[in-house]
């Protein structure tokens, strides 16, 4: 079941350029007792809080909002009876359904597989889907926030172009032609296949690397370690563009080993021990060259 919404409380001072919304009521005589037709389900989560749901937590968010109609961002506060195993997208899709139909939140698959659900939680890069709720701080608000080192589109939703545009250089381009069959069966020597390329391509790296905070122009954990994914398996590509991008100096080299990246995959692809072996590659492809010139 999805957490229950109750209505929020004022969220703390904050310049906003939006206007008032007033709501006109209009008086309607009863005509009697009538007869619902709605499913029993929704009857009762539509219905006041009962004595089931009384002993649920009550949790505050603090969500961060823009769209292009604000000078800049701020926070709303919104309150929200959680159940237990709740996740923070749990708690984001009640309050756009029962408390404020404009947040923008970006999501699919619900499972931590699709990785578009990628936010930032009391200034964490997490899975919305995955940050279970038990997990986070009690007592204190949840705050969210945007991934950061991403152009912001509304809300909670990053441009994610720019991040995708990476993987094509590096030689791994996000949509690639299946090399096996969805109907083809493993060979008699392999039990199943298994898959081991676990990049879900959802931008956490990238919004925890504290060098992309500061240098636009660096290629990112998340493109660096598809380089070194295509240098460990080539399967027949030509190798000298991807090792030529990986040796730009902002690449490989840019990066300072802060580890933020592997810290934060929801994957373990371990990106930062992906930028070591790309560098030990370069320089093996240099000393190779050196030794061609000398012969």
């Amino acid at each position: 079941m999805s957490p229950r919404a109750i209505r929020p409380k004022a969220a703390a001072p904050i310049e906003s350029t939006a206007a008032p919304t007033e709501l006109a009521t209009t008086p309607v005589e009863s005509a009697g007792p009538i007869e619902s037709t709605m499913p029993i389900e929704l009857a009762e989560a539509a219905g006041p809080a009962t004595a089931e749901r009384a002993g649920r937590p009550n949790v505050r968010f603090r969500v961060s909002r823009w769209n292009k109609r604000l000078k800049k961002a701020h926070f709303d506060d919104f309150d929200v009876e959680v159940e237990p195993g709740g996740t923070v997208l749990d708690a984001l899709l009640e309050i756009r359904r029962r408390q404020d139909p404009s947040l923008v939140v970006r999501h699919s698959c619900m499972h931590a597989s699709c990785g578009t659900c990628g936010v930032r939680v009391n200034d964490r890069e997490v899975l919305a889907c995955d940050a279970k709720l038990a997990d986070l701080p009690a007592g204190r608000p949840i705050k969210v926030q945007p991934l950061a080192n991403q152009r912001l589109v509304a809300d909670l939703a990053t441009d994610m172009v720019d991040f995708y545009a990476r993987f094509e250089p590096a030689g791994m381009p996000p949509v690639r032609a299946a090399e096996v069959g969805a109907e083809i069966e493993p060979p008699e020597a392999v039990r199943t296949f298994m898959r081991f390329e676990n990049c879900i391509e959802c931008g956490l790296c990238l919004s925890a690397c504290p060098v992309a905070r500061t240098n636009r122009d660096y290629i990112g954990p998340a493109a660096l370690a598809a380089a070194a994914r295509v240098v460990d398996e080539p399967r027949g590509q030509e190798l000298g563009p991807v090792l030529a991008l990986a040796a730009e100096p902002d690449s490989v080299w840019r990066c300072h080993d802060a580890m933020e990246c592997t810290a934060v995959c929801p994957s373990a692809v371990d990106p930062a021990m992906a930028i070591l072996t790309l560098r030990r590659h370069i320089a093996a492809d240099r000393v190779r060259g050196l030794l061609r010139h000398g012969a």
